[in-house]
């Protein structure tokens, strides 16, 4: 018996982890998240892939509210700081806040699944459960 192909990643999936793959750049090399989105584009091959332009729009929409972003991952963050927090979790949190606060057609469970599930296959053992408690801390916030 044959295996049935595997799933193909939803689009959006794919804009998130291309938006987190630059978001992670930006932030180890200390460099403005546009300024590294736009040599990412650059080697991108022609033809790009649809989902690319969900992806520009979380890069930039995080690096447009990134101090707002921050502040709330600060706040909601309990007994973490934002410098304390793994790479990878500190960008997809930022991803799923601005998608929380500024997309409204992304409903917040799915923002929160979302980043909780790319976490599970790119960070560490405990990070879906803390992306989980902080997302919804920052959702019930946002919903007030």
């Amino acid at each position: 018996m044959a295996e049935a192909p595997k799933q193909q990643m939803p689009a959006r999936r794919k804009a998130r982890k291309r938006a987190l793959d630059v978001l992670y750049e930006a932030d180890l090399r200390d460099r403005p998240p546009v300024e590294v989105l736009a040599g990412y584009i650059e080697r991108i091959e022609k033809p790009r892939p649809d989902h690319l332009g969900y992806a520009v729009s979380l890069v930039e929409g995080v690096a447009a509210h990134l101090d707002r972003i921050d502040e709330l991952l600060g706040s909601y963050a309990e007994g973490w700081t934002l410098d304390r927090m793994p790479v990878v979790d500190r960008n997809l949190a930022r991803i799923a806040v601005y998608e929380l606060l500024y997309v409204d057609e992304i409903d917040d469970a799915v923002a929160i699944s979302e980043a909780v599930e790319l976490a599970r296959q790119m960070s560490t053992d405990d990070s879906p459960r803390f992306l989980n408690g902080l997302l919804g801390r920052i959702a019930e916030y946002a919903t007030r």
